[in-house]
């Protein structure tokens, strides 16, 4: 298809062509209806490759796909991001996190290689060690250097359940505190953060074990069970800490069936004892099906209402942080999830040399501060973010100047691989795909 799109004078960008209301993120790619779309229909686990560790697929190839296939075989992947239906083509060409990153890194940490198809038509491997810049520009550039036709992710063998220990913590300091001494224990498998107002807190540490106790094994995946987060919120109404043994497929996909908090707002009543029990086997519906059947008047509505956001920001500067989400913002809960960023060449490195703690900071939900307005608040969340050397994650709605977005990120290599390799005519700049100051 690329080689068609020359011979026809490569007049127009190439995008893949995948329908925008099939990706996860809320945003409507409206460049879908201009370029020319590729059709990338590969979505199959190619290779489990147990003496080296890896497995290799295909960019469609979804985390509740490949847990579902490793599991019976004993491995699973360090890091599996949360939602069932993300795909390791987004999660590599956008990013991708979980509880696990505070040892792993993101997602793009745990690929040791990547296949490509480029603008001039040609297939090319990239990893560390050969076509090493362009392995190390991949992550973060949302298709704009080629199109991702394959990838390989490190293994872990699998383990039957996590132990998960929950503890209410009270105190913006202490939260930040103890989360953060938290996250640097290497001996958590799992470390995350659910923040119910600026000074209530559950910070859930997790072991991955194949040993349980059988009182206390709680299947949280079950469609009758209470949604995840509202489960946690018991521990800090109760003030109690306590330990349960989660099935591990179970735990990595503990926030798909209230979509993390946002289904509650698209059935109030869905946590309703009743309703779960009568149909929670229906929860939750697509993101796709949400988007596919979301008129033009209610996005706009949903646009100006509610927020979805990650911010990743410098663990030291998590207390600041928060209070500027508080102040902003005001959306409740919070979702906080350690990572270790180490210094590689790319879009997004710590401002050292040396690898950095830093932490996801998820806000889901609709805004409760008065004065709430889209543009002008995000705006001024990420001035704050780009002052703190942080980074917006880009599946969300961004409202940086181009001169802003790359403040925020590292685009030298970025840029010189784009001119090296002919990318200017053929995909647009990763800026442009993604803005929104550059699509009004």
């Amino acid at each position: 298809q690329v080689r068609e799109w020359k011979k026809e004078g490569s007049k127009r960008y190439m995008c893949t062509g995948r329908p925008g209301w099939l990706t996860v993120s809320l945003r409507v790619g409206k460049y879908k209806k201009i370029h020319k779309n590729i059709m990338i229909n590969l979505m199959d686990v190619l290779d489990v490759d147990s003496e080296r560790q890896v497995v290799r697929v295909e960019p469609l190839v979804t985390m509740g796909q490949l847990t579902a296939y490793l599991n019976p075989m004993g491995w699973t992947i360090p890091v599996v991001p949360e939602l069932d239906d993300l795909t390791v083509g987004g999660l590599i060409m956008g990013t991708g996190i979980e509880s696990s990153s505070h040892i792993h890194g993101l997602f793009q940490h745990t690929c040791v290689a990547y296949e490509l198809v480029l603008a001039d038509g040609s297939l090319v491997r990239c990893s560390p060690t050969e076509n090493s810049d362009l392995f190390y520009a991949v992550p973060w550039s949302c298709g704009t250097l080629g199109f991702l036709v394959a990838a390989e992710i490190k293994m872990i063998p699998a383990k039957k359940y996590v132990r998960l220990h929950y503890q209410p913590v009270r105190g913006l300091q202490k939260i930040c505190e103890k989360f953060a001494e938290e996250s640097k224990k290497k001996e958590n498998s799992f470390v995350e953060g659910l923040l119910y107002s600026l000074e209530e807190a559950v910070i859930m540490t997790g072991v991955l074990t194949d040993e349980a106790e059988q009182s206390k094994v709680n299947r949280i995946g079950n469609y009758y069970k209470p949604w995840f987060f509202k489960h946690v919120e018991q521990y800090l109404k109760e003030d109690r800490t306590g330990t349960e043994y989660i099935p591990s497929r179970h735990y990595y996909h503990r926030h798909t069936r209230s979509i993390f908090w946002e289904l509650q707002d698209i059935i109030p009543f869905g946590n309703n004892p009743v309703f779960r029990y009568l149909f929670g086997w229906m929860v939750p519906p697509k993101i796709s099906l949400l988007k596919l059947t979301q008129g033009e008047a209610i996005r706009k509505l949903y646009e100006q209402h509610h927020v979805v956001q990650d911010m990743l920001v410098p663990m030291k500067s998590l207390e600041k942080s928060i209070q500027t989400f508080h102040d902003d913002l005001h959306v409740y809960p919070l979702w906080l999830c350690p990572f270790i960023l180490p210094n590689n060449p790319g879009m997004v490195h710590p401002k050292g040399d040396e690898a950095e703690l830093y932490v996801d900071i998820g806000a889901y939900g609709e805004p409760k501060r008065k004065q709430f307005e889209a543009r002008a608040s995000m705006r001024q969340m990420e001035k704050f973010v780009r002052s703190m050397h942080g980074f917006q994650m880009l599946y969300a709605d961004c409202y940086m100047t181009r001169e802003e977005f790359w403040d925020m990120f590292d685009g030298s290599l970025y840029h010189k691989l784009r001119e090296e390799m002919n990318c200017k005519d053929a995909f647009p700049e990763v800026y442009d795909k993604i803005c929104k100051a550059a699509r009004h």
